[in-house]
């Protein structure tokens, strides 16, 4: 193909005119259109991989290349699951966990690391990492003795939230037929 025929992609529908005169192989056809098509094609941005947390779904744009563990930007820790790194560890409210140093690296954070750690569930797959509960923090009201808010119906339909005994002594009685 000569030097006239393609001088810039994006004059090459211009070009391919001017140059069916001559003889234009298929393969420098191919190509020209292929180079004009990725020219002219709008770019995307989809995130790197994606966080599933609780009730939240986190896109993290970063990540350190890992087969088998995902490493995160240390100051994106807070977004996806509320710990903050701080001196004495990883902190969330009044609990932080220590964390050891192979779960640093920079500016990075190693979050399935922590998650086993913790005893975490997690699941991976195709950029999507999806963390269950930590039993450190599930835990923390039946230390404080305060049952979680829920409302159930009564006999007659009545809806009944347990806050509406807030500072009287109740008993709940459950029953599965499994």
């Amino acid at each position: 193909m000569t030097a006239e025929c393609i001088n810039d992609v994006t004059s090459v529908t211009l070009n391919l005119r001017a140059c069916s005169t001559s003889k234009m192989q298929r393969r420098d056809f191919l190509l020209t259109a292929s180079a004009t098509a990725l020219a002219n094609a709008a770019p995307t941005k989809t995130p790197a991989t994606t966080v599933l947390y609780g009730d939240k779904s986190v896109p993290v744009e970063v990540t350190r290349p890992d087969p088998k563990d995902l490493w995160i930007r240390a100051t994106e820790l807070k977004s996806i699951n509320g710990f903050e790194l701080k001196p004495q560890g990883a902190c969330k409210d009044e609990v932080c966990i220590p964390v050891s140093k192979d779960l640093r690296h920079g500016a990075f954070f190693n979050l399935t690391g922590f998650a086993h750690k913790v005893h975490q569930p997690v699941v991976s797959d195709s950029g999507v990492w999806s963390f269950g509960d930590i039993p450190l923090l599930r835990s923390a009201f039946t230390n404080s003795r305060v049952a979680p808010g829920f409302a159930v119906p009564d006999r007659k339909g009545r809806v009944v939230h347990l806050s509406d005994f807030r500072g009287k002594k109740v008993l709940i009685v459950t029953w599965a037929s499994w």
